[in-house]
This record gives C-alpha cells, sequence and structure tokens, in this order.
C-alpha cells in the first residue's frame, strides 16, 4: 500500500471498477490489500484498515472473516487504553502462516523460520570450509528444514521458500544465471530446493531482497526513492528503490553496485574490489567472523593501520555513492554489511566523501543510515518471496483446519 497516496485502495478499485472487472477480482484485491496493510505495518484496529482502504465497514468485517477462516489473521479485543468512539478489535497476523528464508554463502548457508509480518523465529547455519556447490546447498538447505520444522508447533502451515542468493537472477524464472562467488552459473536452483524439500521455493538476488526487506520493515519505512547497498562475504550488492517498487531492470539484474568502475584515471577496478570484507578481517588479524564479530572488532580496534584502510575504503565508497546521488536522487541510502560497520566506524568521515562528489541540488536532504535489522536482514527479505502468493490473492490458501 502506498503511504503517499490516501484512498489509494479505493482509486484502484474505481479503476478496476471502470475495465469491467467483476466482483471476484475485486474481493480477491481487496484481500490482498488487508493481508498487504497487517503484513507490513502490523496488527491494527478494524476501524483504522477501514479508514486505509476506503471501504466500508461491513465490507472491512467480511474481509477479516474470510482471512480469518483461512487462518491468515484473528481478532483480538480492542486496546482499553484507546477508546474514543465506537471500539474496534484489532487484526493481527496470525502467527501460525510462516515461510522458509535460505541463504546460500561462500562460507556457509542458512536457513530460517520467518512469521508472515516479518519476525524471524528460528534458524540454522551450517558452516561450509569452502562455497557450497548448489547440489551441496541443496541438501543443507533440506537438512537444516527438517530440523527447524521439528521445532514448530502443530498446524503451523509454511507457505513456500524462498533464496536469497548473492548472485545474477533472472527475473522471468529464477534462474541463477552467474554467482562468481559461489561459481554458480545458470542453476535451476529454485527447482533443485522444490524437489528436495516438496515447498515451492522462488529465488532472487541477496541485495535486492535486502532492499525490500529494508523497504517494508526496517529503515527504509515510509522512503519511495531509496538505495540500499550491502557488503557480505561475497562482495556488495545493491537495490533501488522508485516510487516505492524495487527497480528490477529488463531481466532483473539492476543493482550490481559491486561492479561499479573506478574513477577515470586509475586503474580499472571494481568498487567491491577497493571496499573489501576480506581486506578488513586481514587488517584484524582474522580469516573468518560473523557480521556481528566483524563489527565489534572493528569499532574496538585502535590500530592506525586499520583506521587508515577504513578510511581509504570509505573514500571510494563514497565516490560511488555521490554518483549513485547524482543519477537516481534518492531520500535515503541504507547501508548494511559491513558497509554499515564502516559507517559506524567514521559516519562523518564518508558523509564529507559524499558531499564532495556529489551535486549540491541531489545531495540536498539526503541520509544515510546503516540498515536497522542487523543479522535478521536477508532471512526478512527471502521470506518475502516465500510469502509473495499468499499476499496477492490470500483467497487461494486453503481453509485452515
Amino acid at each position: 500500500m502506498d503511504e503517499a497516496r490516501p484512498g489509494a485502495a479505493r482509486a484502484e478499485l474505481n479503476t478496476q471498477r471502470g475495465r469491467g472487472a467483476g466482483a471476484e477480482q475485486l474481493r480477491r484485491y481487496n484481500l490482498s490489500t488487508i493481508l498487504t496493510l497487517l503484513h507490513n505495518d502490523g496488527s491494527q484496529p478494524r476501524s483504522a484498515l477501514t479508514a486505509r482502504t476506503g471501504l466500508n465497514r461491513s465490507t472491512v468485517a467480511a474481509l477479516v472473516t474470510e482471512l480469518g477462516d483461512r487462518g491468515l489473521v484473528f481478532e483480538s479485543d480492542p486496546d482499553p487504553t484507546n477508546q474514543v468512539g465506537r471500539p474496534s478489535p484489532t487484526v493481527n497476523i496470525d502467527p501460525g502462516i510462516v515461510g522458509v528464508a535460505v541463504n546460500p554463502e561462500v562460507d556457509a548457508v542458512t536457513v530460517g523460520i520467518v512469521s508472515l509480518g516479518g519476525d524471524v523465529l528460528h534458524r540454522a547455519r551450517q558452516d561450509t570450509a569452502h562455497p557450497p556447490t548448489a547440489e551441496d546447498a541443496t541438501e543443507i538447505t533440506a537438512r537444516l528444514l527438517r530440523e527447524l520444522t521439528a521445532r514448530l508447533d502443530p498446524g503451523v502451515r509454511i507457505v513456500g521458500i524462498g533464496v536469497a542468493v548473492p548472485g545474477l537472477v533472472r527475473a522471468e524464472d529464477g534462474l541463477v544465471r552467474l554467482a562468481p562467488h559461489l561459481m554458480w552459473r545458470d542453476v535451476p536452483f529454485a527447482t533443485m530446493v522444490t524437489e528436495a524439500t516438496g515447498y515451492p521455493a522462488r529465488v532472487g538476488n541477496d541485495a535486492n531482497l535486502g532492499a525490500i526487506a529494508e523497504h517494508i520493515h526496517g529503515a527504509g519505512r515510509g522512503i519511495a526513492e531509496m538505495i540500499y547497498l550491502n557488503g557480505g562475504p561475497s562482495g556488495i550488492g545493491g537495490g533501488i528503490i522508485a516510487n516505492g517498487a524495487l527497480v528490477g531492470g529488463a531481466g532483473g539484474y539492476a543493482g550490481e553496485f559491486g561492479h561499479t568502475a573506478a574513477a577515470p584515471g586509475e586503474a580499472p577496478r571494481d568498487l567491491e574490489d577497493t571496499v573489501s570484507r576480506v581486506s578488513l578481517l586481514a587488517a584484524l588479524g582474522r580469516q573468518a567472523a560473523t557480521p556481528d564479530e566483524l563489527e565489534q572488532a572493528l569499532l574496538a580496534s585502535t590500530d592506525p593501520a586499520v583506521d587508515t584502510l577504513v578510511r581509504a575504503q570509505l573514500d571510494r565508497l563514497g565516490e560511488a555513492l555521490s554518483a549513485s546521488i547524482n543519477t537516481l536522487n534518492p531520500q535515503r541510502i541504507v547501508l548494511g554489511g559491513f558497509l554499515a560497520s564502516l559507517l559506524l566506524k567514521a559516519p562523518d568521515h564518508l558523509r564529507a566523501r559524499v558531499q564532495e562528489h556529489s551535486l549540491s541540488a541531489p545531495y540536498e536532504g539526503v541520509e544515510i543510515l546503516r540498515a536497522s535489522l542487523g543479522s535478521d536482514l536477508l532471512m526478512i527479505g527471502a521470506a518475502e518471496l516465500a510469502f509473495a502468493d499468499v499476499l496477492r490473492d490470500p483467497g487461494a490458501l486453503a481453509t485452515a483446519r
């Protein structure tokens, strides 16, 4: 739901009516609108849903009842501290609907269980001695999922699997065209995971899914124009939110900020060659670390060599961000992974470099923030793929037993 357009649901409904849409299409659209509002923004009084959608009270009541019959929502008593006017029951996402999130990386495969609404309930990580093959990642995913489902309460329903892959993913069918650090090329990973688990799976680029997660649930909430950059074991990727929606590009490959070329006159090097997690770990005297461990070590370090490296990396990152600002004119830039740790280490240094290289007009008002979802970010983003069909057409989900 676009918060910048009051009555957006009503306008869309009128458009559909004008096109001759039938009652069944309108009902599906209305169900989707209600469920998406709850998924994105949490529990709300039924009266708030009525006001936000522009539908009448009886229609909203009927829609909420149907969503409840399908096990998607439940109602609770009104908030006793907010009793102005007629009491309205609170509509809540039902915790019995979950999705599975998967993130294969060069050093591990992580699998999580995420509730509709974006809460990470369980997760399991399997470290690997080398980048996992697609077959290895599939086997690990299936095994970890069996372990996690054993923790779920009876009656919990898994509606699908979403996979966040550090590579180029074809939007048309989820084919992993190239994940260079995993050494995957033209891998039908969604099909492989579906066959191994029995659940429908979808695959997306990890940074794009991170952008979606931060836009819906994190530091990008309410921001229509946003750039998200993530730094991880496989390099740097990004996502672009424009007019409140992800920019995928013609084939789904938009957002590869890590392959931004160096400035003219320099040796041709990509951004991720000079802004590198590996070099940070080496400077800290480590071979491996989780994102939280890397950040803690970076912030605790008083080594001048580490400070010099951090500033050099922020110089290059600032140049890349300024080019994006000049091109895309975002309201906000959100940094995740080790890029967020670099920002936290020397925020003023980065902002000074971005301002130095940006045109003054598009730079005005740009905020540079760290991602707020932390280590849950890719789990939440991948789960958005798992929830896509339910959010688009809740009425297609079987009625709960």
